[in-house]
């Protein structure tokens, strides 16, 4: 049974003041299996956010249906980090948690050892690393234990070294709790790196150009050569998207 099902008929923005109506997304149909990951990527601008926002519930306005378990807890990972400034990393954590005292210290100090921030505590969001911060965010998607994982392009800006670490990092959180997960991302390895599978869109309005298995167990998919290998596989789609293909290749 599908932990997510997405069915968006079309999603569009209205006018505004001399901005015309835009048609973000046009007919969009999958489906995302238990603890299974799925990979959104396509060329700038094609409604990638706006989609994740449908999913999350936070756009309500589009014509089509999101299914999903009535219990399902969702944890979001925004491109930017939204930590609060003036509170602690513990405080950021703890806004998000209810129940006893006790359990949600627990919880927080668990989540931030699988983070490698158990010192970092204390500290004030203001004076954490742009790295640090990303951290941050993944253990605050991750404290409220979700069913349904959501990512935003969670290491754009990021230097590669510190990006290449937090991609090895949620490779291990995503292995450990097997959440359900759909992740969006313009890095084609990153992308291969994490993804059971990748879902190409077109230009606006986007629709979905191929949907395609990544075949790659845990070992390879820390291997450069192993995703290089399947980056040249996809041959010339990523190149196509780039230059504006809309209709679905089968």
């Amino acid at each position: 049974m599908a932990a997510l099902t997405v069915a968006i008929g079309e999603k569009s923005f209205p006018a505004l003041g001399a901005a015309a109506r835009r048609h973000v997304l046009g007919s969009l149909r999958f489906t995302v299996e238990a603890g299974q990951t799925v990979v959104i990527t396509g060329p700038s601008g094609c409604g990638k956010t706006t989609l994740l926002n449908i999913v999350a519930g936070l756009d309500p306005r589009f014509e089509g249906r999101i299914e999903m378990p009535e219990v399902t807890r969702i944890g979001y990972v925004f491109q930017d980090p939204r930590l609060l400034p003036w509170r602690t990393v513990e405080d950021n954590l703890r806004l998000v948690l209810d129940g006893e005292k006790e359990e949600i210290a627990r919880r927080i100090a668990d989540v931030l050892a699988e983070v490698g921030l158990a010192d970092a505590q204390q500290v004030y969001a203001s004076r954490l690393s742009l790295g640090m911060a990303r951290r941050v965010a993944i253990a605050r998607a991750f404290v409220v234990r979700p069913t349904l994982l959501l990512l935003d392009e969670p290491f754009v800006s990021l230097d590669e070294p510190t990006a290449a670490r937090l991609r090895r990092l949620l490779l291990d959180l995503l292995a450990t709790h097997r959440v359900t997960t759909l992740f969006v991302t313009h890095n084609l390895r990153e992308a291969i790196m994490l993804g059971d599978r990748l879902i190409f869109l077109s230009r606006s309005p986007a629709r979905i150009v191929s949907d395609v298995v990544v075949p790659l167990d845990r070992a390879a998919r820390t291997s450069e050569a192993a995703i290089e290998s399947f980056r040249t596989r996809l041959g010339e789609l990523p190149a196509l998207l780039e230059q504006g293909l809309t209709e679905p290749t089968s």
